[in-house]
């Protein structure tokens, strides 16, 4: 599940900062940043958002305000250097309150927050990606289980799903497979490998460590696989 959000904040610096955070969380998606509540407000009228990272003190229209004369606001993230608003903020169903300056650590457990969120309301992890799906592979439709898949090899124009049993070559793009999976069990570490987390051994600097196999991290992805194996085992 890719979220679609939108950065709203006066000051340049803030936003530059929010929206390299952004950047490099796979499944955040920075749809626009906006300098005041009014361009927001414009923005929201032609365009579907999941999620709003919102500054408080704003000239004119401050971010309180602002969730007010919303009809139907999507998620709320407030962003701020001022503590003294979180209960009112909570008390407008905000998801999270981020004092600045925000660490890029403090960031992406919120995002993660979001994601799961999200997750719950659109049921997709739950409801739409079942147990199992089926691949077009070797001129005939195999059924593939996602707990038998211990990673995904993307080439140019086809996938190769490695599985405890075997290899399925499949000609699709690496995005369609990538959407079939749900998001929790499985992480990116390379723009042509998608991995089980339960498959992972050890994680090293610039490499994963399967049972099968040795895969490398893209420099591009490390940021994000150590927080994300981090964060399960957090949960675990």
């Amino acid at each position: 599940m890719q979220i679609n959000c939108l950065i709203v904040d006066d000051e340049p610096i803030a936003r530059n900062g929010l929206m390299e955070h952004v950047r490099q969380i796979e499944f955040l998606h920075l749809v626009a940043s906006c300098k005041s509540a009014f361009e927001a407000t414009a923005f929201l009228q032609k365009n579907k958002i999941d999620l709003i990272y919102l500054d408080i003190q704003m000239p004119r229209l401050t971010g309180i305000d602002f969730i007010k004369n919303l009809k139907n606001p999507p998620l709320i993230i407030f962003t701020t250097a001022y503590p003294q608003y979180a209960i009112e903020g909570f008390e407008l169903d905000i998801l999270d309150y981020l004092l600045k300056p925000i660490s890029f650590t403090r960031f992406y457990k919120s995002a993660i927050k979001a994601f799961e969120y999200l997750s719950k309301i659109n049921s997709r992890v739950t409801k739409e990606k079942g147990d199992f799906f089926f691949l077009k592979s070797n001129q005939k439709l195999e059924k593939i289980y996602i707990k038998d898949i211990l990673y995904i090899e993307g080439m140019s124009n086809y996938v190769i799903v490695h599985t405890q049993q075997k290899k399925h070559i499949a000609y699709l793009t690496f995005k369609s497979i990538e959407d079939k999976l749900p998001f929790q069990q499985f992480i990116r570490i390379h723009k042509s490998f998608l991995v089980s987390i339960s498959a992972i051994e050890s994680v090293g600097a610039n490499e994963v460590n399967l049972k099968e196999c040795i895969l490398p991290i893209g420099k591009t992805y490390r940021e994000d696989v150590k927080n994300r194996i981090e964060t399960w085992l957090f949960k675990r």
